[in-house]
């Protein structure tokens, strides 16, 4: 890689006045330390070289006024080439450019400008024109110049209209994120009142449960005092005769029996036999005595004695 000063030594030597010629020196790279340390080298000649970039660093020497890269292989230039705000003429002949950096918009002292034979934008291109003669490089700074001015407010336009559909989007956004905090404040708020509610029924549930819990003796209490002011208690319902009932029903089996074997000795052929003529003789000496009153009598004579 061959530096400004192998062939010729120091680039103060070659510094003419404010001329600095350092064409056909068969450069790779910008040499842009040593040109800052110039600043009195207003006027830079670069051309003839195989110059492919400019260095970021290339656009701090912003006391150029003239500079030739023409002949080089330079395939862009600097973003912020614009910063060379003290360029009047620049030479760009026979590169590789296709676009320029929006910046250049800025280079307002620029009045003399060569695009000739870079494959240019068609529409960069026929803005340029050819540049054959010195009216027609004046013609080509101010043309490209409007048209850069006209390129950078489109972008800037476009750039706020980026940022105005992201300040959208970011307000719909924000929106939509207060909805859905909004809704669920208002989720939490209600599940708190029914919580709320819940716990409110329970406590009313449980105070009507003691409240009818210390009812209970109160009644018991005010039913003790009445039985002692005299009022008759209740008297126990009586108790059944169960065992009456048993000898009762017993009675009424064995005179349903004594009268059932009376009818089968009087009615059936059992008559004749020594038991139902035992049993006869005892029915009818019964009836005899009915019918003579006396057994009555000896009844009601018994019982007026008691």
């Amino acid at each position: 890689m061959t530096k400004a000063g192998s062939k010729g030594g120091n680039l103060r030597d070659k510094l003419d006045g404010n001329e600095l010629d350092l064409s056909l020196s068969d450069l790779n790279e910008v040499p842009v330390k040593e040109l800052a340390a110039l600043p009195k080298a207003t006027i830079l000649d670069l051309s003839c070289n195989k110059l492919t970039t400019l260095p970021s660093d290339f656009c701090g020497l912003t006391h150029l006024v003239k500079l030739d890269l023409s002949k080089n292989k330079l395939r862009q230039l600097p973003v912020d080439f614009g910063r060379l705000v003290n360029l009047q003429h620049l030479d760009l002949l026979n590169n590789r450019l296709v676009t320029l950096p929006v910046s250049f918009a800025q280079l307002k002292s620029l009045k003399w400008l060569d695009l000739k034979d870079n494959p240019l934008d068609p529409v960069l291109a026929k803005v340029a024109g050819d540049c054959l003669d010195e009216k027609q490089c004046k013609q080509c700074a101010n043309k490209v110049l409007q048209h850069m001015k006209a390129v950078q407010a489109d972008q800037e336009r476009e750039r706020q209209r980026r940022l105005e559909i992201d300040r959208e989007a970011e307000k719909k956004w924000e929106a939509k994120q207060r909805a859905k905090e909004a809704q669920e404040r208002e989720l939490r708020k209600r599940e708190k009142a029914e919580e709320k509610e819940r716990r409110r029924k329970e406590y009313d549930a449980l105070k009507a449960a003691k409240r009818e819990q210390e009812k209970k003796p109160k009644k018991e209490t005010n039913q003790a005092p009445k039985s002692k002011s005299g009022s008759r208690p209740r008297k126990p319902p009586p108790r059944k005769h169960t065992r009456s009932w048993a000898v009762l029903k017993l009675l009424l089996l064995l005179l349903l029996c004594v009268a059932g074997g009376l009818v089968a000795c009087r009615v059936t052929e059992l008559q004749q036999q020594p038991l139902c003529t035992s049993v006869n003789t005892i029915y009818d000496n019964a009836v005899r005595g009915l019918r003579s009153h006396d057994i009555l009598q000896w009844v009601l004579q018994a019982d007026s004695q008691q």
